[in-house]
């Protein structure tokens, strides 16, 4: 059940919150912050709901601001450190896959420290290799660079487990890169598959959905969460919405309101949140005010979980069993409010007048 589950929201939420449009961002009165005055500024507004902070490395997060943020965000912990290498210019192409050796290594030896910190907070770690791709036909040779891809990933995960981390893989299909080599669940999986192959322990390798990521692709929230259950690879959730075009980052529920409501089910389902696993909000509010956002995303969440709670679920199996889409949505508008009587008027005239 996800009642009650731990929350966490990226502190990237907070930021001055630029678009290629205007770099500046809408937000340029907090510019001048650094990360603990920003970790300082917003922890007061978000703790009586969230339970944690999620950080990129290093540019958010590193080993002399960490027990300052630490102490700062309290009663809030860290939740998940996030590789931040789309961040420097010098993995303009690629990091993990850059061309040059040297920057590979450094970048491989960047995953390695901000997991060295995971452990020293208790936290998980989060991979997403935006950075890691190309945006032209002909740019790369994909032999080379999946095979440098699969080698920074195995260094990373092998490193994790000698120091007790979780990983967390996550995929996108652009941007950074107009084409991202990790861009769909299948190559989540299929990573994850190589690896083990190649002889890594992918046991603490799990998969972070963040959920704008699986719209943009048309991917099916719901089938998702419960196909990686299946498979033991469920692991975070990034909880967003957006129009399906662009990473837009909105609060919850602001679009694809039946597909959230289909994956708080799903995670009800497979029994998310019982072995510790949090939903975290991945936002990026241009405009509004990022604390008022952060706050109304968790909310509106949770008034859609509870809906998902008031689903009649011996009859939406039933009608799952068969197939039976029209049963499947008179459960759902049922738990939504509609009146048994519209309810039975969608039998047909003889039903309605039961």
């Amino acid at each position: 059940m996800t009642d009650g589950i731990k929350t966490s929201i990226g502190i990237w939420a907070f930021g001055t919150l630029g678009t290629r449009f205007l770099l500046a961002g809408y937000h340029p009165d907090v510019a001048h912050e650094t990360p603990l005055e920003r970790a300082k500024r917003v922890a007061p507004g978000l703790s009586d709901l969230f339970d944690g902070l999620e950080f990129h490395y290093p540019n958010e997060i590193d080993e002399d601001n960490a027990d300052a943020i630490v102490e700062a965000i309290k009663p809030m912990d860290v939740y998940c450190i996030c590789s931040g290498a789309h961040t420097f210019p010098a993995h303009g192409r690629g990091a993990l896959t850059n061309p040059d050796a040297g920057v590979r290594a450094e970048s491989m030896a960047a995953n390695r420290r901000a997991i060295d910190l995971c452990a020293r907070l208790g936290a998980h770690m989060v991979i997403w290799p935006g950075i890691e791709g190309y945006n032209y036909p002909f740019q790369a040779d994909y032999r080379s660079q999946w095979t440098y891809f699969l080698d920074g990933i195995a260094d990373a995960v092998s490193h994790a487990n000698q120091r007790g981390v979780t990983v967390f893989l996550e995929h996108k299909n652009s941007e950074p890169q107009m084409k991202i080599y990790l861009r769909d669940m299948g190559m989540c999986i299929f990573v994850i598959r190589k690896l083990a192959a190649m002889g890594v322990d992918t046991s603490r390798l799990k998969i972070n959905m963040d959920w704008q990521h699986l719209i943009m692709n048309g991917e099916n929230l719901a089938e998702y969460v419960e196909l990686l259950s299946m498979e033991g690879l469920l692991g975070h959730q990034h909880a967003n919405s957006g129009w399906g075009m662009f990473d837009d980052d909105n609060i919850v529920g602001a679009t694809r309101f039946m597909e959230t409501l289909e994956i708080a089910r799903s995670l009800r389902k497979v029994g998310y949140g019982s072995r510790g696993e949090r939903i975290g909000m991945d936002l990026y509010p241009y405009t509004e005010d990022a604390v008022v956002a952060s706050r109304q995303s968790l909310l509106q969440w949770r008034f859609i979980d509870e809906v998902a709670g008031r689903l009649d679920d011996a009859a939406l199996q039933e009608a799952q069993a068969q197939k039976d889409a029209m049963a499947a949505y008179r459960v759902v508008f049922n738990a939504l409010g509609m009146s048994p009587d519209m309810v039975r008027m969608a039998l047909g005239p003889q039903a309605a007048m039961r």
